[in-house]
């Protein structure tokens, strides 16, 4: 309970934090962090799937660019799609094909499933690649972001830096309170018990292809809702959305932040984009010290940056004994 309370309290706290940074921040930072909130919720979707049911992806990057073109062939030339009819269609259209997917990939495992899922969205980013109604290799604009009219009413204009923040902020609390329900739920003990020993989950009764099916299908649609709020911000698609260079950065994120816990691909998400940034404008060489980065916080954090919390305490505990022992 106090570790619960301890982490709830970070959480809210951190909840607070981003709510009131647009009071402080100029526009350029405004859009920044709303990018780094758009690839916690992509990665918090893979983090569902690597994380908590040992399900390691390379081609989850397909999902994120089918919700981020479902955008461009929804709005018509020069005008705006419908935010409430064109969000959940892409997140349909995503999750759909997640489950197309799913179907096939699920009956292989390990280094055969990374090899599958990567050949999947390499499918995708070679079949848009050639489309010239798509865009072709140059990509496409949507000229005018979605319209949040509703009944007469205008509550968000996502034109508008501000309330386009507030919007991912939303959706992103709203990911991370459903992944916690699916999670605590039987239903994500289950991918737990799948991720330790799935041949025992089979021998115990469960029908493990089917959870694993589902988990998939929920992760393609929270990975295409990102894609979808990334095309709505940058009013852009090109074939790189499928990219594996896509698919490997957002497992980065999830492998810094921390594998299996809720709020670690948030911390992944944060991390990775504003050292990018930070390196970017230090030196045209950046790619070698992020690089170098990465490579020392996974072997100082094993469990990520989640963990940090967890050593902290560990580190504190044997302090206090100490101390005890020498008094």
């Amino acid at each position: 309970m106090p570790r619960w309370s301890a982490t709830a309290g970070l959480l809210l706290l951190a909840t607070a934090a981003l709510a009131l940074f647009p009071t402080l921040a100029d526009k350029f930072y405004l859009q920044l962090f709303s990018t780094i909130m758009i690839m916690a919720i992509f990665a918090m979707s893979l983090n569902l799937l690597v994380g908590c049911t040992g399900l390691v992806s390379l081609g989850h990057a397909a999902f994120f660019g089918l919700g981020a073109y479902a955008l461009f062939v929804m709005s018509p030339d020069y005008e705006a799609a419908s935010l409430w009819l064109s969000l959940p269609a892409a997140v349909a259209v995503a999750g759909l094909a997640a489950l197309g997917i799913g179907l096939l990939v699920l009956r292989s495992s390990g280094v055969y499933f990374i090899m599958v899922t990567l050949a999947f969205t390499q499918m995708f980013f070679y079949y848009v690649t050639g489309s010239k109604a798509l865009g072709g290799s140059d990509g496409a604009y949507v000229y005018v972001k979605p319209d949040a009219s509703l009944f007469g009413m205008t509550p968000l204009k996502l034109a508008d830096n501000l309330h386009f923040y507030y919007l991912v902020l939303a959706l992103m609390l709203a990911t991370l309170l459903l992944l916690h329900v699916i999670m605590r739920a039987p239903f994500g003990h289950v991918l737990y018990g799948i991720k330790a020993n799935e041949p025992r989950m089979r021998s115990l009764g469960y029908a493990t292809f089917r959870y694993k099916l589902v988990g998939f299908v929920i992760a393609g649609a929270l990975a295409g809702m990102a894609g979808y709020l990334d095309a709505a911000q940058f009013g852009f698609v090109n074939p790189d959305l499928f990219g594996w260079r896509q698919s490997g950065n957002v497992l980065m994120m999830v492998i810094l932040g921390g594998m299996g816990t809720l709020y670690g691909p948030i911390l992944g998400a944060f991390a990775l984009v504003l050292m990018q940034d930070f390196l970017t404008e230090a030196t045209k060489h950046w790619l070698l010290p992020m690089g170098l980065f990465i490579i020392l916080a996974v072997l100082a954090l094993p469990g990520g940056l989640s963990g940090i919390g967890a050593q902290l305490a560990v580190a504190w505990q044997w302090l206090s004994r100490r101390g005890s022992e020498t008094a």
